[in-house]
């Protein structure tokens, strides 16, 4: 019979836990620390991390990070996805535009709430 990776954690607003199977196949031995960052042999550490988010929540995950960094993110991530959408350029430049009046007020509220 294969061995079946199990499903990747999948964070939540708030903490979640993980299943036996997720801890076994995801969480590594050891960690070790190599030119600054954390991992393991060269492994994919990605569901090691979904699973710290799983078991951390995003809300709490937020609150360390604070809301002007995740802003920032999720800014990056929708202008790559609008790059990669096959729609006709009208549709593509109104949803950029969208995105940009979006993130404008976004950041005002982050940075009014930061003072």
């Amino acid at each position: 019979m294969a061995d079946t990776q199990p499903p990747l954690p999948q964070p939540q607003l708030e903490p979640n836990g993980i299943t036996f199977d997720q801890y076994v196949h995801y969480t590594p031995e050891k960690l070790e620390l190599y030119n600054g960052y954390m991992g393991y042999g060269g492994q994919n550490s990605t569901g090691f991390q979904l699973a710290v988010l799983t078991n951390m929540g995003l809300m709490k995950a937020i609150g360390y990070v604070g809301a002007l960094v995740w802003i920032e993110a999720l800014d990056q991530h929708l202008r790559k996805q609008l790059e990669t959408v096959d729609v006709e350029s009208e549709v593509a430049e109104a949803m950029l535009d969208r995105l940009n009046r979006a993130m404008i007020d976004l950041l005002v509220v982050a940075e009014w709430l930061e003072e």
